[in-house]
């Protein structure tokens, strides 16, 4: 059924596929985010999604000091701030994958979009999947989150797909263990794939509002 759903709302677009830029929280060494970011990013790009996934081990930027509007011609930023940049304004929506560090926003994720502008991110949606080793799946961080993907304009979806026991969910290659991995990413991707097509559409049809 849900597969029926995606190719009707392929059809009803412009373009066959939605882009999504996945952002990875996690940097600790060993962590258990590799499984859940492939395992995220396999499921939306089998559901006729362009995937782009932002991981900071692999984008490397330096601890917060000039983020992309601080130049004056954004053509001489660096080239990384430069590309990332182009990937967040041509997605259509957004996902977060995290953990929690102290039961917060890991600091390698807000880095990484603090150096971005909002109006960048904003006019789309976001979906947020957070997970933990224990039973809370990393809700506390998903909690901050809304507030923090809210402020920069990309509201995430009502539902919010956590994953308690995350090496007990998932493989090392991201393969799904249990059912609850199933129906959690459909349910979220469903309505992240609603959002994304009805504001795409008003994007390309109306525009965004200009700042009062």
């Amino acid at each position: 059924m849900y597969r029926a759903y995606v190719r009707q709302l392929a059809m009803s677009t412009k373009e066959a596929k939605l882009k999504v830029v996945v952002f990875l929280g996690s940097s600790r060494e060993g962590r258990l985010g590799d499984r859940v970011a492939k395992f995220v990013t396999k499921y939306l790009e089998s559901t006729n999604h362009e995937v782009h996934l932002i991981d900071p081990v692999l984008l490397k930027l330096p601890l917060l000091e000039k983020p992309l509007l601080f130049y004056p011609d954004q053509s001489k930023a660096p080239k990384v701030l430069q590309e990332t940049d182009k990937l967040i304004q041509d997605a259509d929506a957004f996902v977060v994958v995290s953990c929690e560090y102290n039961h917060c926003i890991p600091p390698a994720l807000s880095n990484t979009l603090d150096h971005f502008p909002p109006q960048h991110f904003s006019w789309k949606p976001s979906g947020i999947v957070t997970y933990s080793a224990g039973q809370f799946g990393g809700m506390r961080c998903a909690m901050q989150l809304r507030c923090m993907l809210g402020e920069l304009g990309c509201l995430s979806v009502s539902n919010i797909f956590g994953i308690p026991k995350v090496h007990e969910a998932l493989d090392e290659q991201g393969k799904p263990l249990n059912d609850h991995m199933k129906t959690g990413i459909n349910t979220l991707v469903t309505q992240l794939d609603w959002h994304a097509t009805a504001m795409k559409r008003q994007r390309e049809t109306v525009g965004i509002p200009t700042p009062s």
